[in-house]
């Protein structure tokens, strides 16, 4: 099952003046204020920022989960409107469905989409294998540890092949190993598929280890504080992956990018 290639002049994901608030018991609660960027295919993007920023305001807003109160969001150069398989989500908790079995859970997007048979089979058996979950296709979610019911939850979301892949903390919850692990599972996937990634993680090191962009939002009204562009996922996928995270340059962007983030909790 390929990848459908839209043809298109501008980015694959664009924000202008994206704002939101929650209605309050007295007044509204502003979220998110003026919130500008694009996404170009292939990117993996990190988003930080101090608790209650609005990170995963941002995610379901892009995800078509909730509306934007101010300005627009665009895929493919058109509006979002709503949840869309061209927008696949992963969340911190895995929400897998406890009857079926890990295929199954695998393949259920791709049955709500009346794919033919035969081609939700051999999907489901692609991302099985992608996430290294062969030999637990008959599992049911009960059966499986929490980073096997996230590689679960991972392989349903690229099973759909999305335009973009959306997390939000989805390795927040995992013990330290574990987490480990599954950043390796992630960059991997990310390098073999070519999918674009925009993972939310308040882990400076798993931003660090993972994006090729990272932005920092302010506390709550969330904005853009600033940008930065690692190259160390890259790096990361060599033999001494490893060592990277006593570097020099690693050490001084990772004070850098939690300089930005201590300033803003500061100011709450």
């Amino acid at each position: 099952m390929d990848r459908i290639q839209y043809e298109r002049t501008g980015p694959l994901l664009s924000l202008t003046g994206v704002g939101f608030r929650y209605p309050g018991k007295k007044d509204e609660v502003t979220a998110l204020r003026e919130i500008s960027f694009t996404m170009e295919t292939g990117e993996f993007l990190c988003v930080l920022g101090p608790s209650g920023c609005g990170k995963s305001t941002l995610l379901k807003l892009i995800a078509g989960f909730l509306k934007p109160t101010e300005g627009e969001i665009r895929m493919e150069g058109r509006p979002v409107r709503g949840p869309d398989w061209h927008r696949g989500v992963v969340f911190q908790v895995p929400t897998l469905y406890s009857w079926l079995n890990v295929r199954d859970n695998i393949a259920f997007g791709l049955k709500m989409r009346r794919l033919p048979k035969e081609q939700i089979r051999n999907a489901a058996q692609k991302y099985i294998g992608l996430v290294g979950l062969k030999g637990f296709e008959e599992k049911k979610p009960y059966e499986l540890s929490g980073g096997m019911k996230q590689r679960v939850s991972l392989a349903r979301a690229l099973a759909n092949q999305p335009e973009i892949l959306l997390m939000d903390e989805p390795l927040g919850a995992l013990d330290a190993l574990t987490r480990q692990n599954m950043q390796a599972l992630v960059r991997r996937i990310w390098r073999e598929t070519g999918n674009t990634v925009l993972l939310i993680t308040h882990d400076v090191d798993e931003a660090l280890a993972l994006g090729t962009r990272i932005m920092v939002l302010s506390s709550r009204p969330g904005r853009i504080l600033n940008e930065f562009h690692p190259d160390f996922t890259r790096r990361y996928l060599g033999e001494d992956g490893e060592k990277i995270r006593y570097l020099p340059e690693y050490r001084e962007l990772r004070g850098r990018i939690l300089s930005e983030i201590i300033g803003e909790n500061g100011t709450e």
